[in-house]
């Protein structure tokens, strides 16, 4: 049996779906890479030592280094023909991975499932702390002066919709043909005590949108960008002077929350 870039050359008897949280701060994003530690690869490990055997494993979305995970999806596709216990299996691989990450569900799933196509929508929370925190620097971003939270949320309504995010996509060089064209289901921004909470969900995204959506909104808090300017990029018009990539927010405070499937 082969195995190419997470792909079995036979097809796989087996499927199992899995649900992962991860602290995204000590690896290089999610997706494997050469010479990086990253979840996938630490996943992979895990599930190969199991199972004693190659794996498919693939992530209903990917994300960039240092953000963390609530709810990332995966399939784990692998040929054998004993049926396997997932709790022995969850049990197994959570002792082998390391602290930071952690299977929190594990199912049997078709062997025609597939986390990332089967996917029809993706949510990812954003934590902005408006205090210094002792405990929890590494999972928000602090913003040190006052926001305007009530033009934060009615920027965040306008969100929801079709529209063209060009102006908040960064280029994938692993996608250089990516619409910039996305569905958004729901934003809003609450506030939960000492944070604000930037919820978003979305058929998909594109590269690091969440983090510069989330850089514009601060801006506009702050009072250093207008409600029409905000109105401007959304429409996908650049804007000289304002440069929507330093806005970029910190990743510390990113977390994908869950995905859907039908």
């Amino acid at each position: 049996m082969q195995h190419v870039r997470g792909q079995l050359k036979a097809t796989p008897h087996q499927c199992l779906q899995i649900t992962v949280e991860y602290d995204g701060g000590k690896y290089s994003g999610w997706a494997e890479q050469k010479n990086a530690r990253t979840v996938m690869g630490e996943l992979r490990a895990a599930f190969e030592q199991t199972l004693q055997c190659q794996v498919e494993l693939v992530g209903a979305g990917r994300t960039d280094a240092g953000v963390h995970a609530r709810g990332q999806v995966a399939h784990v596709k692998f040929n054998s023909k004993s049926n396997v216990s997932e709790a022995f299996v969850a049990a197994q691989v959570n002792q082998k991975l390391p602290a930071e990450i952690c299977v929190v569900k594990m199912v049997k799933a078709s062997p025609t499932f597939h986390a990332r196509h089967d996917a029809v929508a993706r949510e990812y929370v954003y934590q902005i702390a408006t205090r210094k925190t002792a405990f929890e620097k590494r999972y928000v971003w602090w913003v040190k002066d006052k926001l305007d939270v009530e033009a934060m949320q009615a920027a965040a309504g306008l969100l929801v919709g079709r529209h063209d995010f060009r102006c908040y996509q960064a280029q994938d060089p692993s996608r250089p043909n990516e619409s910039s064209i996305v569905v958004v289901e729901k934003a809003e921004i609450e506030l939960d005590g000492d944070r604000l909470l930037f919820r978003i969900a979305a058929s998909h995204f594109v590269w690091r949108m969440v983090r510069r959506l989330t850089g514009a909104l601060v801006k506009l808090g702050l009072g250093e960008i207008t409600m029409e300017d905000f109105k401007l990029l959304l429409k996908g018009k650049e804007v000289a002077r304002l440069d929507v990539a330093a806005w970029t927010a910190p990743s510390s405070g990113l977390f994908l929350e869950s995905v859907r499937y039908r």
